[in-house]
């Protein structure tokens, strides 16, 4: 079990484990970023990672009581043999709060869980034209790995599952 709650002086911000409380501000967090409301998908995501299990980190920043960013990760030793590592699939800032080191608290923060379970090697996957989070990912001391995803347009192909 992992619980999480740390105060960061300088920020004034607290980094705490996501409670089911904290839903309603995370989904409207989202939607404001991504512009679509996505509850299901919200609520599974917790199911899935807000439930102090080791290895799996669902945290929020608050500031002054109220919820101004969210980070989601995981240790997973992923396909084709590579390393347990972490993993960071989520990270959303309020608009009004970005650039006041929110989610570089956040991050740090998920970056220690990784490293005192044991692992040394953090990897997130980011859109390449989304230069704002590249940025930022890039700003932590991140850079190209490895690996390289590649993906298929399942509407390249026909019925019987080849290409068109």
């Amino acid at each position: 079990m992992t619980k999480i709650d740390i105060f960061h002086e300088e920020t004034g911000l607290t980094i705490r484990n996501a409670v089911a409380d904290d839903l309603a501000r995370i989904i409207e967090l989202d939607e404001s970023s991504s512009g679509i409301n996505k509850p299901d998908y919200w609520q599974e995501s917790f199911r899935r990672f807000g439930s102090l299990q080791d290895g799996r980190y669902f945290l929020v920043a608050e500031k002054d009581s109220q919820i101004v960013g969210f980070i989601i990760g995981e240790i997973r030793a992923w396909e084709f043999g590579s390393q347990p590592g972490g993993w960071v699939f989520s990270l959303t800032v309020d608009p009004g709060t970005r650039l006041a080191g929110v989610a570089t608290v956040m991050f740090n923060t998920i970056c220690q869980c990784f490293r005192q379970a044991g692992v040394d090697k953090v990897h997130t996957m980011i859109d390449r034209d989304n230069i704002t989070v590249m940025a930022f990912f890039r700003s932590q001391g991140m850079m190209a790995a490895s690996t390289i995803p590649l993906q298929l347009s399942l509407s390249d192909m026909d019925n019987a599952g080849d290409l068109s």
